[in-house]
């Protein structure tokens, strides 16, 4: 949820320090804050607001930009309102620790109130100060190094962290930790710099060399030397693998778009190219997915499925159920990550559960992840993040090759995870002999064609513009489908509430009538899915009666339908295809929708109030 940022080597620190903050600010925005030590004293600056306000304070004071060692940090609160003294980094009672911390510390409040008993006093109310004193006061009673004294204090806590840790009487040493939340280490050439920060974007242009550290482990970066790393609950060593970065500096800009969101909506028929490039080969009629294949029987001898995500995931997770269900007739439940650990479920070796995040990191999917393994369960991952923590946690899975998603609503993410599904649930379905292989052969030939007739989709956004024009003041908006467009219906109002901050519902088509309507009149926009596949006479009957209520229609309808057309406000065509495959060209009429309404009332589109990226804690 927090974004951290780190360096110490020959270069001046504050510019990789707070360029590497502005590439991780989706993680959060509420604060941010920089330590730079010269080698005399440690310069630090904090700030409520964002990354760009404390560029401002500092520029000001150009003296706290000077030193070869830094760290700073992009705040999500957790612990204690967004303001100046609540911001990171943190400092012990000394003054001679200072800390980054992404995570939550849950028995904070005990260990501050023996901290306290001891002689401590506090300045903020966060948890991440508790950690450094306590780090200081193990350092101080058992008379150790600061590698040691950070060991020794994490297995005292209990939560989520990934923290970086200096002490000034070390000024060539910083020290590194993760459990539950994620760190790279950037390496420099013959170890003469490092560089830490919770994904690589930071680093891109000066390393390709990272160490990602494990639940667990902790790392000691000293300069000149190899980065030691440690598991912190048995102090054993272990040998750590660096990996070359694939990532380009390219992908992590906007590139002449105005935000990542609307260069990540454009991106959105490479994303699903790139997703099945390999995996689907129409000329030999296959889909093509070693992970599946290799675990075909597990599958194919499933109780069930369970899939677990989290906000847009679980919206993709409920396409799943639909394209399972539909086409290998496997049955399918759909929960959420957050609830799914703490209801008891039945979970039984007979099952295969279905990990689902953008990021790899959500930790309620985690946490589901852990208990499904527990239970015997097989645990499939779909992930966007090479190398993520749910990429290492699950049996085996299948990345979605997105590509950076920086906007904090996602977009690509979640039709590319349609993608991943759709191709499984494919490959399933002609292996069960649930799909003929005529069939099978339609489903591949119009699946080539998605991406196509997204890019078609994407040209008629001055059409949506207009109609967001329009409807942009509105306080509360329904959005309706049904079948396999209903999930898309959820993710619509989700979109349009993440980034316009304007009331919106989901709900499936018919239950209108059992309750919604009663909030239809003529101020409430309706957008509704009523394309020519699946319940469309249905559909209709429910767009005729919110016309009746004077409520304004807004629907997404094939192309050359008729019927809707006569009844509908306005309408957004989208081309034909196969039923299942529709929720891949219904939602993009939304994205668009959403980010020029939040556009239009001048609200933060890539960086929305309240949410952030990577949600890391639970």
């Amino acid at each position: 949820m927090c974004g951290i940022s780190a360096y110490i080597g020959y270069r001046e620190a504050y510019p990789i320090v707070i360029n590497g903050l502005k590439r991780l600010e989706y993680r959060g925005y509420d604060s941010a804050g920089v330590m730079i030590y010269d080698g005399k004293k440690m310069q630090l600056s904090k700030t409520k607001g964002k990354v760009s306000d404390l560029e401002a304070i500092i520029n000001s004071n150009p003296e706290k930009k000077v030193g070869k060692i830094g760290m700073g940090h992009t705040r999500w609160a957790t612990h204690g309102i967004p303001n100046d003294v609540n911001s990171h980094p943190h400092t012990s009672q000394s003054g001679n620790l200072v800390l980054v911390h992404n995570g939550i510390i849950e028995n904070y409040d005990t260990i501050k109130k023996e901290l306290i008993r001891r002689g401590y006093t506090f300045k903020s109310d966060t948890d991440t100060e508790v950690l450094v004193n306590l780090i200081e006061d193990v350092k101080k009673n058992e008379d150790c190094k600061l590698g040691k004294a950070v060991q020794l204090a994490l297995t005292n806590v209990v939560g989520a962290y990934a923290i970086a840790v200096f002490d000034k009487d070390k000024p060539n040493e910083l020290i590194v930790a993760r459990l539950g939340s994620p760190i790279a280490i950037g390496v420099g050439e013959d170890n003469s710099e490092f560089f830490v920060a919770s994904d690589a974007s930071p680093f891109l242009e000066y390393t390709k060399n990272a160490i990602y550290l494990e639940d667990e482990e902790m790392a000691i970066i000293r300069l000149g030397r190899p980065a030691k790393v440690h598991k912190i609950f048995d102090d054993s060593r272990v040998d750590p693998m660096i990996q070359e970065l694939q990532l380009s500096l390219e992908q992590i800009e906007k590139g002449g778009y105005d935000h990542f969101m609307l260069k990540e909506i454009h991106e959105q028929p490479k994303a699903i190219t790139d997703t099945f490039r390999g995996r689907m080969l129409a000329d030999e009629n296959i889909i093509k997915m070693s992970s599946v294949q290799d675990n075909l029987d597990k599958f194919l001898n499933a109780n069930r499925i369970i899939i677990v995500g989290c906000g847009t995931s679980w919206h993709a997770g409920l396409v799943g159920e639909y394209l399972f269900e539909d086409l290998a007739r496997i049955p399918v439940e759909v929960e959420y990550a957050s609830e799914f650990r703490y209801r008891n479920p039945i979970i039984t070796d007979k099952d295969v559960v279905i990990a689902i995040s953008q990021s790899g990191e959500t930790a309620d999917t985690l946490a589901a992840i852990k208990l499904a393994k527990s239970k015997g369960a097989f645990v499939y991952g779909v992930c966007n993040v090479v190398g993520s923590s749910i990429a290492r946690e699950t049996h085996a899975g299948a990345y979605t090759h997105a590509g950076p998603e920086i906007g904090v609503a996602s977009t690509k993410a979640f039709t590319t995870q349609i993608t991943v599904l759709t191709l499984i649930a494919l490959k399933l379905g002609q292996a069960n002999k649930s799909l003929s292989d005529e069939s099978f052969k339609n489903y591949i030939q119009k699946m080539q064609l998605i991406p196509s007739q997204i890019q078609n989709l994407l040209n008629i956004d001055s059409k949506v513009k207009e109609i967001a024009a329009i409807y942009k003041d509105a306080k509360n908006c329904l959005y309706l489908g049904r079948g396999f467009n209903f999930p898309v219906a959820l993710e619509g109002a989700l979109k349009l509430k993440e980034i316009s901050y304007i009331h919106a519902e989901g709900y499936p088509a018919a239950e209108m009538k059992h309750g919604p309507i009663a909030l239809i009149d003529e101020n409430m926009p309706i957008f509704v899915i009523a394309t020519n596949k699946g319940h469309y006479d249905k559909v209709v009957s429910n767009i005729q009666e919110i016309k009746s209520r004077a409520g304004k229609i807004i629907a997404v309808v094939t192309e050359g339908d008729v019927t809707v057309k006569e009844i509908a406000d306005h309408v957004i065509e989208i081309p034909e295809t196969e039923e299942a495959l529709t929720p891949l060209l219904t939602t993009i009429p939304f994205q668009l929708l959403s980010y020029y309404i939040a556009v239009m009332l001048g609200k933060n589109v890539d960086q929305p109030r309240n949410l952030a990226k990577s949600v890391t804690v639970e």
